[in-house]
């Protein structure tokens, strides 16, 4: 009853406060700097981040409510178990790819601007603009969740009220708090009968330390607690300040008071814009691809304005070598017209211009979305032009001047990738190598976090570096984690047709060469692919990644987390209970035990209960006693199919690769021999029988009767077929083995 009142009230009071933007866009040009509300919401995976945004554009009028005639029905209906789960409402708008559908989860984080009205607003009409950037919740995405809160003064953390506090969710918690970012709690899916709502919001309190009586109860399905929250929005999160002000530079550089020395550099930048002098400076949050369009940007304007027709350089402030002479003056830059601009409602709506404080699309012409990476700047050809004339480089304070670090480098800084591990990408089809680099590289323009290298230059290469015989030339990418190699690997089928073929994934390694002579020493370096690794007889010792694991796992299943963790080579493990049923691991595990099957593992023996995160440790390097396993068909090695293990495990998960191939691999008209190699030595071995025909039996009948030396000379011919067979047979793989 009471989840019904709140829902009538909140239909009551919507018609009060709906101002679609598309209708009311002269009324952007009015709104102050001060009425503006950049904020974010982040969570653990699958808490409904994306299901809340869609509602929230729903009740401010970006979106028609026409599903509230099916939820209607769906309520009549329900009641008599016959409401068809074709019918279910679409509340997740702003997941426009097909594989996020699928999956029901977020991977690349959208924006929308919407009007809203509120006694906090100083402008003339009462309204206030507010930006909302919806983010992925898994932490192989964990890179748009801090693009996106590097450019909010504010965000939106939920839970659920369900299943409480979760890994993730500590994580965002940790990295909104280094960028000193407002977090607002909410409950979500309070309307279910396995809600907890209470107890729930007794953790979060306990845990982060928030007000029970201030995190907001709500639920998208039945539309609780929309206006709750952005209230919340309005009332507590600070407009975004102006960007030369002490207060944008001390939040992009986490401290809390300003040094006389930056302050002095802040004022010098800060007096060359002002009121008569609105230079343009518009920061890149994201750009993606389109086929017809080119690259999107999404920009945030924190000065000036940006117009159609006006001709801009992308400046790059982490690309210093490449923007700016010796006297920090940008070298020529390549200028590009704006040829459209508008605000994303979530759709696109052409506007002609942006103002400060808006966040909106851009269209410049680019080709290739790192022309305008994440954390870049569109600057004014005039004002760049101007600067020169004057010889004055004051202006670019982006550049990195005499080592002082700006607060436009520092937000650059957090939206850089770094790939977690690596895999090798081969085609299926022989000749589909081109077909996949194409399919690869307009991939990459719409994911940043991907980094691609060819093994092999082309389709008519011979080169074993991309998988020799077995596999043919491919690509080396990195990824974020596990779940985007799946992702990636699920949209080149999608949106490409291809089906490739993906190698294990493998993590980094630092090795350290030894006992060599001064003038031969090597410097330690960091290998990507296996193909670097020492060769015998090289003295030299291994460094593997480490990363920080926090466990969020039922009490019941203590013991259990325990174990796995001590199976893979856990160390510093510390508990900490959450509250009487909950409790927090914390440990450090080598990053090769995390990415292989440790997600598994820990539903397995959790009953699919507990959640982890991931982040590097610090040092993010460890000495460990490893050695490389090589795989072998018929005497050849199979460079994708090797890996690395710690030596005491290394012949039991060699059997363990060597037993799944013989089941996996197809049986053919020669011999198949399963080897695994390592230190020199022969650890493991199966064999794949070979089909045979029985040669002795011909129309029925015993060939030579009883004659054995003519038996015997067919028996030997076979055996010479087959030993030529295996000799020039070729073994391919599937994505299977």
């Amino acid at each position: 009853m009471k989840h019904k009142q709140k829902e009538e009230k909140e239909n009551n009071t919507n018609n009060n406060v709906c101002i679609p933007i598309s209708q009311n866009m002269k009324m952007l040009k009015e709104i102050p700097l001060e009425d503006v509300r950049n904020f974010c919401v982040v969570a653990h995976v699958d808490h409904g981040k994306s299901s809340l945004c869609s509602r929230i554009l729903e009740f401010v009028g970006n979106i028609n409510n026409h599903n509230n005639d099916m939820s209607k029905n769906k309520k009549a209906t329900t009641q008599d178990n016959n409401f068809d789960d074709s019918e279910k409402e679409d509340i997740e708008l702003l997941d426009t790819l097909s594989v996020e559908r699928e999956r029901g989860i977020t991977v690349k984080a959208a924006a929308a601007s919407m009007l809203y009205k509120h006694p906090s607003a100083k402008g003339p009409n009462g309204t206030l603009l507010l930006n909302m950037v919806d983010t992925p919740g898994h932490v192989d995405f964990g890179f748009e969740v801090t693009r996106s809160l590097s450019c909010v003064q504010g965000a939106l953390i939920l839970f659920d009220a369900a299943q409480g506090v979760q890994a993730q969710t500590l994580s965002v918690y940790e990295k909104a708090k280094s960028l000193n970012v407002k977090l607002i709690p909410a409950l979500t899916k309070v309307d279910l009968p396995t809600a907890r709502p209470v107890d729930v919001a007794l953790s979060v309190s306990e845990l982060f330390d928030f007000d029970p009586d201030t995190i907001i109860q709500t639920s998208a399905r039945s539309r609780i607690g929309i206006e709750a929250c952005l209230n919340a929005v309005a009332e507590e999160i600070l407009p975004p300040p102006e960007f030369f002000s002490d207060v944008y530079y001390n939040r992009n550089n986490n401290e809390d008071t300003i040094t006389n020395e930056k302050k002095q550099d802040v004022d010098v930048s800060s007096s060359l814009i002002t009121k008569d002098n609105n230079i343009l400076i518009a920061r890149v949050v994201d750009s993606w691809f389109e086929e017809l369009r080119g690259v999107i940007c999404l920009v945030q304007i924190l000065n000036g304005e940006l117009k159609e027709t006006d001709r801009v350089s992308v400046l790059d402030p982490t690309n210093n070598n490449n923007n700016y002479d010796n006297n920090n003056l940008p070298k020529q830059q390549e200028h590009f017209s704006v040829q459209d601009v508008g605000l994303v409602l979530p759709k696109r709506i052409r506007t002609g211009n942006l103002s400060s404080g808006q966040m909106g699309y851009a269209i410049v012409g680019l080709r290739d979305p790192r022309q305008a990476r994440p954390g870049s700047f569109l600057l004014l050809k005039e004002d760049i032009q101007k600067a020169k004339n004057n010889n004055n480089n004051e202006i670019f304070f982006l550049h990195n001047n005499d080592n002082k670090r700006t607060c436009a480098e520092d937000t650059a800084a957090v939206t850089s990738t770094k790939s977690a591990l690596f895999a090798s990408v081969h085609p299926e089809e022989a000749g589909g190598f081109d077909d996949l680099c194409n399919a690869v590289d307009r991939l990459a323009l719409n994911d940043t976090g991907l980094e691609v290298h060819r093994t092999s230059g082309s389709s008519n290469s011979a080169s074993s570096q991309g998988g020799g015989a077995f596999l043919g030339p491919g690509l080396r990418i990195g990824f974020q984690g596990l779940l985007h190699v799946e992702v990636f690997r699920q949209r080149l089928s999608d949106e490409f047709g291809i089906e490739a073929i993906v190698t294990p994934p493998k993590v980094p390694y630092k090795i350290l060469y030894h006992g060599m002579k001064e003038k031969e020493k090597k410097e330690p370096i960091i290998i990507e692919d296996l193909i670097q690794w020492p060769k015998a007889g090289e003295k030299f010792s291994v460094e593997e990644p480490i990363v920080d694991v926090k466990i969020m796992a039922p009490m019941d299943y203590a013991g259990s987390v325990m174990d796995l963790i001590k199976r893979k080579r856990g160390t510093d493990m510390q508990t900490n209970p959450i509250d009487d049923s909950l409790w927090l691991f914390s440990c450090r595990i080598p990053w090769a035990e995390v990415v292989t099957d440790f997600h598994d593992e820990l539903k397995t023996c959790t009953a699919g209960y507990a959640s982890f995160s991931s982040h590097e440790a610090d040092p993010p390097y460890s000495k460990a006693n490893l050695s490389k396993v090589d795989i072998m068909l018929n005497g050849e090695i199979v460079d994708p199919l090797a890996f690395v293990s710690h030596q005491q495990n290394a012949q039991s998960q060699a059997r363990v690769v060597c037993k799944k191939l013989q089941q996996v691999l197809p049986r053919r008209q020669f011999v198949t021999i399963i080897q695994a190699k390592a230190s020199g030595k022969i650890i493991a071995s199966e064999r794949i029988k070979a089909y045979r025909k029985d040669v002795l039996i011909k129309s029925g009948k015993v060939v030579g009767g009883g004659d054995s030396t003519r038996k015997k000379k067919l028996l030997e011919k076979q055996k010479k077929g087959k030993k030529r067979q295996q000799e020039l047979g070729k073994i391919t793989l599937s994505q299977a083995a």
